[in-house]
């Protein structure tokens, strides 16, 4: 079995936790509340603005041109088609999505960001692409999932969003970097595919985590005590 492989089959009560929660569940019924909406896509901007940095840290630890291709694809993707499913979501709450640029970041948003930065400074390429690995991975295997379930039509209010991470485009990405994890893995200590898998499975639950703060609409405590006076 490969790495990555391993990785999946061990994470396995991640993603099922993730696909059974009432944020997806929502999503593939049609039905989010309005404010849970709102919330995923002000944290969410922040999160992929971070997750933009984090490919270019990746980048000057590549060792070839092929590998510096697929973060510099993956950066243009973040940067200008990940705004489509956002724009799904800005629809369906009734909002301007560039209204919702300027929300400070939860706590748990805020803590998945220093995550994955901490790994990007201090880590290799191998460690880097096992932090991140879980964000896309997640994505599409819930756009898969979804479209099993649902088989949604056009006229489904998530149809755009469900359609965008379940296509050709992003399972070929999602794949290349399990093939490149399977690869650097091969070459590293087992002290290091020991972190590699350790960041991996930490980013799979902050997935779950993230879905649950926008679906509770997860603010500071004590601020939004101090705002309330």
């Amino acid at each position: 079995m490969s790495f990555s492989s391993q990785l999946r089959q061990e994470a396995n009560y991640i993603y099922e936790a993730i696909f059974n929660h009432p944020f997806i569940k929502g999503i593939a019924e049609g039905n989010v509340p309005k404010e849970a909406l709102i919330h995923y896509v002000s944290q969410d901007y922040e999160y992929l603005t971070a997750f933009v940095r984090i490919y270019g840290a990746a980048l000057t630890k590549c060792r070839t041109r092929t590998e510096m291709e697929a973060f510099n694809a993956g950066i243009s993707t973040v940067l200008h088609s990940e705004v489509h499913p956002h724009n799904n979501f800005c629809e369906v709450a009734g909002v301007r999505y560039e209204d919702l640029h300027t929300e400070t970041l939860s706590p748990t948003a805020s803590h998945y960001i220093n995550h994955m930065t901490s790994v990007a400074h201090t880590g290799s390429l191998a460690e880097i692409i096992a932090v991140l690995l879980p964000c896309p991975w997640t994505y599409v295997e819930i756009g898969q999932r979804i479209t099993e379930q649902v088989n949604p039509s056009p006229s489904h209010p998530f149809y755009e969003w469900i359609q965008f991470y379940n296509n050709e485009e992003m399972n070929g990405t999602t794949q290349w970097f399990c093939n490149k994890l399977d690869e650097l893995a091969e070459q590293v200590t087992e002290e290091e595919r020991n972190r590699m898998k350790d960041h991996f499975i930490k980013s799979c639950e902050l997935e779950y985590l993230f879905w649950e703060m926008a679906y509770t609409q997860e603010k500071w405590p004590l601020s939004q005590l101090s705002l309330s006076k």
